[in-house]
């Protein structure tokens, strides 16, 4: 399995860490096919599994779409949008408790992924947020999970006024579960991750898959019309010449 996603199973937690450090785990072709195929692997470790953690490793958790190796080709562009809605889906899916992670930045794509999870812990000097409307591009994969995280009315203006925020406000906002210190951020993961392990694994299974029943969580029609819809965003001439000035291509 690549090592651009770390997997281990210890005492019935399993932790699926984003290993691009480097580029502050942003999401590339390479890295989203190695999320799928790490999520992939893990939901068929469920006898051995109670709780996932998702996380990201150096200084931030996920700091969005790379885009800038792809700009020049749609056809790609529109597999990366496909394959982080097929991990969102299969990571919303599994039948255990998931918990984001969240240190440094989660923007775009990367908020998506925290929004997705049932837990997010975060801290307050964390930088989150959807900035994909000023940069001409379209947040179409990430709306439906976050309407069903901080309800429409709210997602609405979030979205639409593009920009990211604090973490302390994106707690507020509903955005992340937990609030605490930086410094605290692993401990509070684990100890959270203990507290859902005592849990009955057939109670919490049957629970989240009504949930999600009751959410839409479980229909793909959406979530693959909203990958689309960003796809035809980004590969029109206001969110090219936008990304190409970013990208100083």
């Amino acid at each position: 399995m690549s090592d651009l996603v770390l997997t281990t199973i210890e005492g019935g937690i399993a932790t699926l860490t984003l290993n691009r450090p480097d580029a502050r785990n942003a999401l590339s072709p390479e890295l989203i096919e190695a999320m799928n195929a790490a999520v992939e692997s893990l939901a068929h470790e469920t006898g051995r599994v109670r709780v996932m953690i998702l996380a990201g490793a150096g200084k931030s958790f996920c700091a969005g779409m790379d885009l800038k190796g792809v700009l020049s080709d749609p056809k790609k562009m529109a597999e990366m949008l496909r394959g982080l809605s097929r991990f969102s889906r299969a990571v919303r899916r599994l039948p255990v408790p998931t918990i984001a992670r969240v240190q440094g930045a989660a923007v775009g794509g990367g908020c998506g992924l925290m929004v997705v999870t049932d837990f997010a812990i975060t801290h307050p000097e964390a930088k989150v947020g959807y900035p994909e409307v000023d940069l001409g591009v379209c947040p179409a994969v990430v709306a439906p999970w976050l309407i069903k995280k901080i309800g429409a009315g709210r997602a609405r203006a979030m979205l639409l006024a593009g920009g990211t925020m604090s973490g302390e406000e994106g707690f507020k906002v509903g955005l992340a579960t937990h609030l605490i210190p930086e410094s605290q951020l692993e401990t509070a993961t684990i100890e959270l991750a203990g507290k859902l392990l005592r849990g009955g694994a057939n109670a919490l299974a049957v629970t989240k898959r009504w949930l999600n029943e009751l959410d839409g969580s479980m229909e793909d029609a959406p979530f693959e019309k909203a990958a689309e819809l960003s796809a035809q965003v980004i590969a029109g001439e206001e969110a090219q010449q936008r990304l190409r000035k970013i990208y100083g291509l």
